[in-house]
């Protein structure tokens, strides 16, 4: 085989782009040996940056020794580069070293979300040289698929002219527990809105069906992560059981079977180990009874399943011991795990390196050739599909041009101010008047120049601007210091703090809601309360101002209390009792 750069040359069948896609899948499989077809079921991380080093916060060798020696072919990309330029580069590299490994195989880049304000390596990567536009809550509180539609093209654009062929999201899960710190990756609590939403969020990666010029969607996290018990999230042991005590686990599935019946091509099970079902009592990547009997019989799924990050082998991450996420099958050997996983009817296995392991099971007859084939089969129709065996390499003056484009920053903009939603606005505080003297904390001091006078104490201001964050517990630190879970209410030094200030001076509080917040009297104290979702100053202070207008509705419920939220549950959405604000709350001008 021979490369330009830019096009692959044709010399064996499954180079051949006249022929149709089975033909070549056929003949590739056939020259394919067992390390070739093991290395395709593993979907491993890799940080953009040098080739041929690894990433010693996650363990992670380097991908020159993960496509030479394990024969990978999946990775999914952590940070970022300087530019679109260098990121193409990067990639364009990256596939020269597979165009010159074995069969030529290309390589098929992921990545987490990284066009809002989240920065979690377990979740999401902050947007850097990409548009910025607000979390998908704040395009839950917009509440239009065509909206959304649109931001997903632009990302798809972004993403393609890297290299990045599979977006691992849309998050579909619902959030019904207010606790659980995934929340701000999903689309809020209202099953119906999310299946409206998630359409046009596949339909704007994918296009009509997947192609050339597409990003796959792995969505997630089948068959509905968010009923977590107490909250805590399965990325952790004390947060493996899901629970469904209000026998509500099909109202979970709803927006799964929009997200299929809009051609997603790639689904991943949660870590979440259902508990006082009729399941096994096993986390969904183990679970043949949610896998193979639902996810593919019931609904007729025949696209890739990959599991979530690191279900088989113990790791540290980010100084941190991390166990296998292998909720209910802690006892098992990871070989037993792997055969577990593979019988459920699992693809892939995301953040895993263990390939060695694959081909012993397969050398020793457990796993046969007929079961690789199966799930290479899906895997590499995929890359068919998208063209990469035809033209893997991305153009270096495009992605520069294209990543971070003007219009595309306007549009990430102006999203983000649309997606603001006004809570309360006694005596019609806002719009505020240009010239106002104004106390501010959370915003930039040279930015609010442009529209106001900045004074130093409340004592000398005319209205004050708070901009905060929902409130979490603090956890030990690491991995897990990056998921905000825990107590919903303010800290009590800094509610009477906040309340100080708004019973001194007229005061505007923006609360930034990466999942819901018991106020806790903010919504009295306040003359405005308003909600984002991942906004900069930027955006937010035209809508203070009144050069733009708050267009969005709660995607959630707030709760009123802590108590209200223990005693609501998990799986039932809208469930705590006498909420602050309601879901789809949202003033105007």
């Amino acid at each position: 085989m021979t490369t330009t750069g830019t096009q692959v040359h044709a010399r064996f069948p499954y180079q051949d782009a006249t022929l149709s896609i089975d033909q070549r899948v056929d003949d590739l499989i056939a020259r394919m040996d067992p390390a070739d077809k093991a290395g395709m079921l593993f979907h491993m991380m890799v940080a953009v940056g040098e080739h041929s080093s690894g990433n010693s916060a996650f363990g992670i060798p380097s991908l020159v020794a993960m496509v030479r020696n394990r024969r990978m072919s999946h990775f999914n990309l952590l940070g970022e580069a300087p530019s679109g330029r260098e990121f193409a580069a990067w990639h364009n590299e990256a596939q020269r070293i597979a165009a010159e490994t074995g069969l030529g195989i290309p390589l098929t880049f992921s990545t987490d979300p990284r066009h809002a304000f989240t920065d979690n390596p377990g979740a999401s990567i902050l947007a850097g040289q990409f548009s910025q536009w607000p979390e998908t809550l704040g395009f839950a509180a917009i509440g239009s698929p065509e909206r959304l539609e649109r931001f997903a093209d632009v990302a798809r654009q972004e993403y393609t002219a890297v290299g990045l062929r599979i977006a691992l999201h849309p998050q579909i899960d619902l959030a019904t527990e207010p606790r659980w710190s995934r929340i701000s990756g999903t689309f809020g609590e209202d099953a119906d809105l999310t299946s409206r939403l998630v359409v046009g969020y596949i339909r704007g990666f994918q296009g009509d069906e997947l192609g050339t010029d597409s990003v796959a969607t792995m969505v997630k996290h089948f068959p509905g992560g968010g009923p977590q018990k107490d909250g805590e999230d399965p990325h952790f042991a004390y947060g493996r059981e899901q629970v469904y005590p209000g026998g509500a686990f099909d109202y979970h599935l709803k927006p799964f079977r929009a997200a299929i019946e809009a051609g997603a091509t790639q689904m991943m099970p949660y870590y979440g180990m259902p508990v006082g079902t009729d399941m096994e009592e096993v986390g969904f990547g183990f679970n043949k009874g949610v896998i193979t009997d639902l996810l593919r019989e019931e609904l007729g799924f025949d696209g890739i399943v990959c599991t979530d990050w690191g279900l088989l082998t113990d790791v540290t991450i980010l100084g941190t011991p991390m166990p296998a996420r292998a909720w209910g099958v802690e006892s098992l050997s990871r070989e037993e795990r792997m055969l577990k996983a593979l019988e459920a009817g699992v693809d892939q296995f995301g953040g895993e390196l263990c390939t060695d392991v694959l081909l012993d099971l397969v050398a020793e007859g457990r796993v046969t050739e007929d079961r690789l084939d199966q799930s290479v089969r899906r895997l590499l129709r995929e890359k068919f599909t998208m063209g990469l065996f035809d033209d893997p390499f991305v153009d270096e003056e495009r992605a520069e041009a294209v990543v971070g484009a003007a219009d595309f920053l306007a549009e990430g903009l102006a999203a983000q101010s649309d997606s603001l939603t006004l809570l309360t606005n006694t005596d019609s505080l806002l719009p505020l008047s240009r010239g106002v003297r104004l106390y501010a904390e959370g915003i930039d001091v040279d930015k609010l120049g442009a529209y106001a006078t900045v004074v130093e104490s409340p004592d000398e201001a005319d209205v004050a601007i708070l901009r905060i964050k929902a409130p979490f517990e603090e956890r030990s630190g690491g991995f897990e210091a990056f998921f905000h879970a825990g107590s919903l209410e303010f800290p009590a030094v800094e509610l009477e703090r906040l309340t100080a200030i708004a019973e001194q001076v007229p005061t505007v509080i923006d609360v930034y809601l990466d999942r819901p917040a018991v106020l806790g009297g903010l919504e009295e104290s306040a003359a405005a309360l308003m909600a984002d979702f991942g906004a900069s100053d930027d955006a937010v202070l035209p809508v203070l101002f009144g050069e733009r207008a708050p267009q969005g509705n709660l995607p959630f419920d707030l709760p009123r209390s802590m108590r209200a939220v223990e005693e609501s549950r998990s799986d039932v959405a809208f469930d705590t009792a006498d909420p602050t604000f309601r879901f789809g709350h949202g003033l105007r001008y």
